[in-house]
């Protein structure tokens, strides 16, 4: 436990990013889960509107730099290709 006042406030900020980050990171798996549902069962309005909110979501973890820019893309493309196949 640290004992310097400014580094026991630091320890709450980090536990409190912490929480967020992991919420955050939650929100964008669910979101890409629910297009790649979407896709599996042949719904493309849902998928659709899927696709629009998990796009959303990557691209701001990338804003945040929450995700490597790179990895955002890959992933933005492999949605892409999904829901087109459906079309």
């Amino acid at each position: 436990m640290a004992n310097i006042k400014q580094q026991m406030k630091r320890n709450l900020t980090n536990n409190k990013r912490k929480l967020q980050n992991a919420s955050f990171k939650t929100s964008i798996k669910t979101a890409v889960k629910a297009v790649e549902k979407a896709v599996s069962e042949k719904n493309l309005e849902l998928a659709t509107t899927g696709l629009a909110l998990a796009s959303k979501k990557l691209d701001k973890a990338v804003s945040k730099g929450f995700l490597h820019k790179n990895n955002v893309a890959r992933q933005k493309s492999r949605l892409f290709l999904l829901v087109n196949s459906i079309k």
